[in-house]
C-alpha cells in the first residue's frame, strides 16, 4: 500500500516526513502493568514509498489477558521471542522517523514501558496519532474507530485486532487523512516525545480512599471522628508509614498538605516554621504532638460514610464552583451561570432552529465580537467552529477577516461566505449540510449542563479542549479530583503535564497535540468522596485568553467515540486561567457542565485554592 496513490507529501514540506506507522494488541489497557503480545511496524518515506515491514507476536510471560478480543492464547505465543529480544529491531524501524499510531499515546505508553523493562532507549522524538488528526479534519463519519474510518475511506479490512493487517489498514486510512488534511491546510498534531526509557514516569501507588465524610475541625478537648482531615509534618518517634497507617485504619483521612477544611495538623514542632505548620496557624487548624495524636487513635469517634450520606436539596440555578481562596474573575468573565435541568432522553434541540447542522466559523473581528457572533451561532443551534475543518459549512467574517491565512483555502473550498449581518437574519439550515449518521451532540452554551447518559456497560468519558494554532505560548489542560470540600485529598489528585494521572489511574491527562489535550475519567474507578472533577486551562507564557480566542470542550463516551456535547468557551481578554468544564455529583447522577470563567491570575494560585501544596 502507498501514500503516493493520494498525495506525494514530498512536494509539501510540511508534510513531508519519513513515518513509521505502529499498531500493538496488548493483555491490558494499563502501560505499567500490561504487557504487549504483537507488534507491527510499517516504514514510509516523505514521497509515500513503503520502506519497511516488519511483524511478530511475542512472549509475554504472563496471562495474555482478554483472548476474545485479540485471540492470541498462551499456546499461540509460546516459543515467540521476548520484546527484549526484537527490541533493537523495533528500535532501527523507529529511529528517526515520526511513529504514527490510531490513539498514539496507548501504543507509545506501551512501546515506553517495555523499551523500559529492556532497559532501552525508546528513539521517538515525535508522534502523531490519527485519531487526532480526522478529530481536527472532522470527516462526515460514524464516529472515528479504524473500521469507521476505513469505512469511510474506503481502506478494506480483514482482521480486526491483527497487529499486522490494523497496521495496513491504518496506512490507507493515514494516507487519506493527509490528503484532507492538506486540502483543508490543516497543521499536522505532532507531539514531541521527551526520553522516557526509564520507569519512574509510573504513578505512585495509590492512596487508600477514605470512606468517610469529612465532620470538620478538631476541637480542643473533644475525641477525633472517622473522616477527619489530618497532615504531619516534621520528624517523629513512630515511622511515618506506622503512623499513616494506624490513622487510615482508624478512618482518618490523611492529607498531603493543609487548607482552610484539615481537620488538625501532627507535628512536634508547631514552631519549625514548615509549610504546613505556617498554613496551619493562619487557617487556625488545631495543631497536636505525636503522643497526644497516638492516644486519640484508640478513642476515634465513627463517622458518616460516603455512601450513606443524603444528597442535599440544590437550587436548580446555581454558580460555577470556583476555588475557595481564588481572587474574584475578572469582571468581564463573570455571569451568572445556569444548571439548567435536562430531560433524561432529550429532543434534539437544533431540529427546531435555522441551524440544525451547521458549523460555523468566525472570521475577523474583535475578541468581544467574535465570541458575541460565536454565542449567537449556538443559540440559533448551531454549532460554532474555531478551526477549518471539512464539517465547516459556513463562514462570518468581521472587518480583518478577510486577511486570515486560511480564506485562500476557504475560497477554494467555495464555502459560503456572509457578513457578519447574517447572524441576525440567517437562512435556514443548508439541506446538504453534513452529518454524522445520526449521531446528535448537545451544543451547550456557557454555563449549560447535561446529565451524563447511561451507558450499557461502563466506560472512560472523555472531556477534550481545542484551540487555534499558537506560536508565542503554550496552553496547558488540568484536572482536579475533588471531595465535598471542593478540595483535593492528596497532591496525586492534582493531574497536569509532570503528573498525568491520578494515583488510582481513575483520571488521566491524554495530550493529543500542540492544540488538543483531553481529560480521561473512569467514573467507575473514583473514591466515593470524589464529588466533582474540574477541568481548567492555563496559559505559559506571557499571552492572555484574549490572544487565544475561543476554546472548543467536546465531551465523548470514549477515545474515538461521537461526542455527546460540545461547548465553545469564550473568556473575555485578560485572563490567563480559564475553568472550562466539570463533571459532578447531582443526586445519583453524574453531570458535564461547560463553565467558561477565566481568571487574571496564573495557575499556582488556582491550584492553591484546590488544597495542592505548590512549593
Amino acid at each position: 500500500m502507498s501514500l503516493a496513490a493520494v498525495l506525494d507529501v514530498s512536494q509539501l514540506p510540511d508534510y513531508a516526513y519519513d513515518w513509521a506507522l505502529v499498531d500493538v494488541e496488548t493483555s491490558g489497557l494499563i502501560a505499567r502493568r500490561d504487557r504487549i503480545l504483537s507488534i507491527a511496524v510499517l516504514t514510509f518515506g516523505p514521497d509515500g514509498a513503503q520502506t519497511g515491514e516488519y511483524s511478530t507476536l511475542l512472549n509475554p510471560g504472563c496471562d495474555p489477558g482478554p483472548v476474545h478480543i485479540h485471540g492470541l492464547t498462551a499456546e499461540r505465543l509460546n516459543g515467540a521471542p521476548a520484546f527484549e529480544q526484537v527490541a533493537g529491531r523495533i528500535g532501527a524501524l523507529l529511529q528517526d522517523r515520526v511513529m504514527v499510531a490510531h490513539n498514539a499515546q496507548f501504543d507509545y505508553d506501551f512501546l515506553a514501558h517495555e523499551f523500559a523493562r529492556a532497559r532501552l532507549y525508546l528513539p521517538v522524538t515525535q508522534r502523531l496519532c490519527t485519531l487526532a488528526l480526522n478529530r481536527r479534519v472532522e470527516p462526515p463519519a460514524a464516529d472515528l474507530s479504524l473500521a469507521s474510518l476505513a469505512a469511510h475511506y474506503g481502506v478494506p479490512q480483514t482482521t480486526a485486532h491483527d497487529a499486522l493487517d490494523d497496521t495496513r489498514v491504518l496506512a490507507g486510512i493515514f494516507r487519506s487523512s493527509l490528503s484532507e488534511a492538506a486540502r483543508l491546510d490543516v497543521p499536522l498534531p505532532l507531539v514531541p516525545c521527551p526520553p522516557r526509557q526509564n520507569p519512574q514516569f509510573a504513578p505512585n501507588p495509590p492512596k487508600t480512599p477514605c470512606t468517610y465524610r469529612n465532620p470538620g475541625r478538631l476541637t480542643p478537648g473533644d475525641p477525633l471522628v472517622q473522616g477527619m482531615k489530618i497532615a504531619i509534618t516534621g520528624e517523629t518517634a513512630t515511622s511515618r508509614a506506622e503512623l499513616v497507617a494506624r490513622a487510615v485504619a482508624a478512618g482518618l483521612n490523611i492529607m498531603s498538605s493543609v487548607s482552610r477544611h484539615t481537620s488538625a495538623l501532627v507535628t512536634n514542632d508547631a514552631a519549625s516554621g514548615s509549610a504546613k505548620a505556617r498554613r496551619a496557624i493562619a487557617e487556625g487548624v488545631a495543631v497536636i504532638d505525636e503522643h497526644t495524636f497516638i492516644k486519640m487513635l484508640g478513642e476515634v469517634r465513627s463517622g458518616t460514610p460516603h455512601e450513606n450520606r443524603t444528597p442535599k436539596k440544590t437550587p436548580e440555578a446555581v454558580a460555577p464552583a470556583a476555588p475557595p481562596t481564588s481572587p474574584t474573575p475578572s469582571a468581564a468573565a463573570t455571569g451568572a451561570v445556569a444548571d439548567v435541568p435536562t430531560p433524561r432522553h432529550p429532543e434534539p434541540r437544533r431540529s427546531a432552529k435555522p441551524f440544525g447542522r451547521r458549523r460555523v466559523l468566525i472570521l475577523g473581528g474583535t475578541h468581544e465580537e467574535a465570541s458575541t457572533a460565536r454565542a449567537r451561532v449556538v443559540e440559533l443551534g448551531g454549532a460554532a467552529a474555531i478551526n477549518l475543518s471539512a464539517s465547516v459549512t459556513d463562514v462570518v467574517l468581521f472587518p480583518g477577516g478577510e486577511r486570515d491565512r486560511r480564506m485562500s483555502r476557504i475560497t477554494a473550498l467555495e464555502l459560503p461566505i456572509h457578513a457578519h449581518g447574517w447572524l441576525g437574519a440567517p437562512a435556514s439550515e443548508r439541506a446538504d449540510a453534513p452529518a454524522q449518521d445520526g449521531a446528535v451532540t448537545d451544543v451547550l452554551p456557557r454555563g449549560g449542563a447535561i446529565d451524563l447518559p447511561t451507558l450499557p456497560t461502563p466506560r472512560l468519558w472523555h472531556v477534550s479542549a481545542s484551540w487555534a494554532q499558537q506560536t508565542n505560548c503554550e496552553i496547558d489542560v488540568v484536572a482536579f479530583v475533588l471531595d465535598e470540600d471542593e478540595q483535593v485529598s492528596c497532591d496525586g489528585d492534582f493531574v497536569f503535564y509532570s503528573a498525568p494521572e491520578s494515583p488510582d489511574g481513575a483520571v488521566r491527562l491524554l495530550c493529543d497535540g500542540p492544540t488538543e489535550q483531553t481529560i480521561a475519567i473512569d467514573l467507575a474507578a473514583l473514591p466515593p468522596a470524589v464529588h466533582r472533577i474540574a477541568i481548567a486551562a492555563a496559559i505559559d507564557g506571557a499571552a492572555t485568553f484574549g490572544d487565544i480566542g475561543a476554546v472548543q470542550m467536546t465531551l465523548a463516551p470514549g477515545i474515538d467515540a461521537p461526542a455527546t456535547a460540545q461547548a465553545t468557551l469564550d473568556a473575555a481578554t485578560s485572563e490567563r486561567t480559564l475553568l472550562l468544564t466539570e463533571i459532578y455529583r447531582r443526586g445519583p447522577r453524574w453531570r458535564f457542565r461547560a463553565v467558561g470563567q477565566g481568571y487574571d491570575h496564573g495557575l499556582e494560585t488556582l491550584v492553591r485554592g484546590y488544597g495542592v501544596e505548590v512549593e
